[in-house]
């Protein structure tokens, strides 16, 4: 089940989830908002007041994917049927501060709790983890890798949570708690067929930059190859630096290698000295890739129909999209494209800061699960 809307106040969301967990049992409401429009706490304490028994996660967004198409400033919430799906959530606050060996004993002992009460712990069939974590944590890296470490062979996906791009604050919240600087972690078993998927556009081109002086704890790079590091990324690009916006680093992110792929490693900003600033982790010695976008549409529906291929038909598929594939859409004139192959595929979800897969923190993805359809039709 989906419910979604773009002007709908945060008393009026509260009411739609209510009113549709009283004729159906869920296991888990995956609610993304917009903290522009909707205030945390009210969230909160609706839901207490209006649905104290149903079961959420969710954080702000930089938009959301809807099936009617891409919205700003809205929400959307999945609901996730208890007919299918078993959820454990585990809240982790102060992220940055907790550190790599808390954060995966933290998960180890979720997941053991988790397997334990299935009935089965060896069994980790249909099982994924979903993070979301503060997207100005400056943390994901190490969380991602950490969660990863503690899930001990659980596929994960996540999204870092926005604030509709003014880079203030970001919100986390589940049952009874708001968060800034936190994380989220829903440990869920899907009695469907199931996959969860990465996938970004990007190929390289023959432009190399070397990152010679950075900031890793803020991620900010002040030189490539010893040039101030606007300068030489523009250059790359056939820009002037004055000109370089969220547009142009959506168009030509930079990549890095990993384990044979390619994973983008965007620009967030760029600042009056001269220097970027990152969506994630950078530092000195780092060589990077100037890549260019190639055929958002037809790389993602490529990836669509992979999954298709193993998992079957698919009743819906949900995650994160990063924020800066939309704004690389709308400067190709392509979003009409990407929102009709999103409906066509059942695609939904928000506009993150970043994505996690496995053990990597990403950008620039289109990330998530594929849920299959039940096998017969008197299963639904």
């Amino acid at each position: 089940m989906v419910l979604w809307s773009e002007t709908a106040d945060t008393d009026t969301l509260c009411q739609q989830l209510a009113a549709e967990s009283e004729s159906t049992a869920y296991s888990l409401a995956i609610i993304w908002y917009s903290a522009t429009r909707h205030s945390s706490a009210e969230l909160i304490t609706g839901m207490s007041e209006k649905a104290p028994a149903l079961r959420f996660s969710g954080c702000s967004t930089c938009g959301e994917v809807t099936p009617d198409g891409m919205q700003d400033h809205g929400f959307i919430a999945v609901l996730l049927p208890a007919r299918w799906f078993d959820v454990h959530i585990t809240v982790m606050e102060n992220v940055a501060s907790l550190g790599m060996e808390t954060v995966a004993r933290r998960t180890a002992d979720a997941r053991n709790q988790f397997l334990a009460g299935l009935g089965d712990p060896d069994d980790k069939s249909g099982m994924f983890g979903l993070n979301l974590i503060d997207g100005l944590s400056y943390s994901e890296e190490t969380v991602t890798l950490a969660i990863d470490r503690g899930l001990n062979g659980i596929p994960l996906i996540g999204g870092s949570a926005g604030d509709d791009g003014q880079f203030k604050a970001t919100w986390q919240v589940t049952n009874g708690q708001v968060l800034t600087g936190g994380a989220v972690l829903s440990l869920i078993r899907c009695h469907l067929p199931c996959q969860v998927f990465t996938n970004n556009n990007f190929v390289p081109t023959e432009h190399k930059l070397v990152v010679t002086e950075a900031d890793p704890d803020f991620r900010r790079v002040s030189e490539f190859n010893a040039e101030p590091a606007a300068v030489a990324y523009a250059a790359a690009i056939g820009m002037d630096p004055k000109d370089l916006d969220a547009g142009s680093f959506a168009s030509y992110s930079v990549i890095v290698r990993f384990g044979g792929r390619h994973y983008s490693r965007s620009i967030q900003k760029l600042n009056d000295d001269q220097s970027l600033t990152f969506f994630c982790a950078i530092d000195t010695g780092l060589v990077l890739t100037v890549a260019r976008s190639e055929g958002m549409v037809a790389s993602s529906r490529q990836a669509i129909e992979e999954l298709e291929d193993e998992i079957g038909a698919i009743d819906v598929m949900f995650g994160f999209d990063c924020i800066y594939r939309k704004l690389d859409a709308r400067h190709r004139q392509t979003t009409h494209r990407i929102a009709a192959l999103y409906q066509e595929k059942h695609f939904i979800g928000f506009n993150t800061y970043g994505e996690q897969f496995n053990s990597m923190h990403i950008n620039q993805t289109f990330t998530g699960v594929a849920i299959g359809m039940p096998e017969s039709s008197s299963d639904t």
